[in-house]
């Protein structure tokens, strides 16, 4: 197998790069604080702040779920992929940089420009995962898809650092700004950032795999997608590798975003608890991108039951968590595997899918996804009322994973008949 990416690999990979620096600015660390001090200085409650915060969130995914099939079927047809993508990746783009343009105070239409900016950038990765069929071989899937996840977390600490740096200088006085104006810098920042490094995927992946163009596109993209649920036996083991990435990965996001909570409560400042979340995304590159190299010698699916296994100890550490040592360990615990299992994910269920129909199971994927981070905090919060105990919370989290992983040795092993 060649070492060295190819250009449609190379430009494939810089997505990553480029879009990830929406991930950690937008979607974790800035705009949800502009957001929150924006409804709380137009005298919106914390509860109901955080509460308007949680539907918005609910509403973007619950659309792109529902879309994303339906989308991802019509996108199948020759020349349509890079279509589709396009206009998400321009919707997401522009509505990021529109953030920065809302008045501080409009927390409103913060909310909306967010939900906008979300479906933008969530449906523009259902296209882009996709794309991992049509820029390389199965026998090279692992190693592309997980470096593209190892370079995402090193291309979103640039921008973020750009913007942490701007943010602290104009609470310090050194910039003579305000933190709103700041913030709205580092959504500037990021729109730029986005738009720059997704050019080459723009430039040089094509797609590859596809359906002709058939008379009524539309009306027969419904029809291959009802006849795919309605011959749901015949692809089984795609579908019961999505049932495993179900439960695992809902234990993967929840972890991921009830972690600041762990923290919080641990009383770790919002400066260490920074520090921590930018020192995840260092760790986590180089072992997304050695989860990719291990795979190929050990295959995906070993390295998705070392992954589970990790993520399982985390749940039991996390019980006995009381320091701020205890989180550190935690946090790089986290960092050791998040990129690598999602990495991995992606490149497995590329290899189980029909190529000319990638974007339509895709589109299940992203589905199985986002539905998935409905459960665990579900489950993280009813344990925790019925014990009275947060840490049993995140222990019930190892049920996700035994599930999950039970469910993976059902599932036909793509590396081993590529082997073979």
């Amino acid at each position: 197998m060649k070492k060295r990416f190819s250009k449609d690999e190379r430009s494939w990979i810089f997505y990553d790069w480029a879009n990830s620096a929406y991930s950690i600015i937008i979607t974790t660390a800035i705009f949800p604080l502009f957001y929150k001090a924006a409804a709380t200085s137009s005298g919106v409650s914390g509860a109901n702040s955080t509460a308007y915060l949680g539907y918005t969130i609910a509403i973007a995914t619950f659309i792109l779920a529902m879309i994303a099939p339906i989308l991802g079927t019509i996108a199948d047809y020759e020349g349509l992929k890079k279509k589709f993508f396009a206009f998400f990746f321009g919707v997401g783009v522009s509505a990021t940089a529109v953030l920065a343009f809302i008045p501080s105070d409009a927390w409103l239409w913060l909310l909306v420009c967010y939900t906008v900016a979300t479906i933008g950038s969530t449906g523009a990765n259902v296209f882009y995962d996709a794309f991992l069929v049509d820029v390389t071989t199965e026998d090279r899937m692992n190693r592309v898809s997980a470096f593209g996840f190892g370079f995402g977390y090193i291309g979103s600490t640039i921008p973020f650092i750009i913007s942490i740096a701007i943010i602290l200088s104009s609470q310090s006085g050194v910039l003579p700004i305000s933190t709103a104006v700041a913030s709205k810098i580092a959504f500037l920042i990021t729109a730029l950032w986005w738009l720059l490094f997704t050019i080459p995927l723009l430039k040089n992946v094509s797609q590859i795999h596809f359906i002709e163009r058939e008379k009524r596109p539309i009306q027969m993209s419904f029809k291959r997608l009802f006849n795919t649920m309605k011959e749901i036996k015949k692809y089984r083991p795609l579908f019961l590798f999505l049932l495993a990435y179900f439960f695992y990965i809902d234990g993967v996001g929840t972890i991921i975003s009830m972690s600041t909570a762990y923290g919080t409560d641990l009383g770790i400042s919002a400066t260490n608890l920074l520090i921590i979340l930018f020192v995840t995304q260092v760790v986590a590159a180089p072992f997304a991108i050695l989860y990719g190299k291990l795979a190929d010698r050990y295959t995906g699916k070993n390295m998705l039951y070392v992954g589970i296994f990790i993520y399982t100890i985390v749940c039991i550490y996390a019980y006995f968590m009381d320091s701020t040592l205890d989180f550190w360990i935690l946090a790089m615990l986290v960092a050791s595997s998040q990129g690598g299992i999602q990495a991995l994910s992606r490149s497995y269920f590329a290899k189980l899918v029909p190529k000319k129909n990638a974007n339509e199971f895709f589109g299940f994927y992203n589905i199985f996804g986002k539905f998935a981070s409905i459960m665990g905090p579900l489950l993280v919060g009813l344990t925790a009322q019925l014990t009275g105990q947060s840490s049993m919370g995140v222990f019930s989290l190892i049920v996700l994973f035994m599930i999950g992983g039970i469910i993976l040795i059902f599932v036909p092993n793509p590396d081993v008949s590529l082997e073979k």
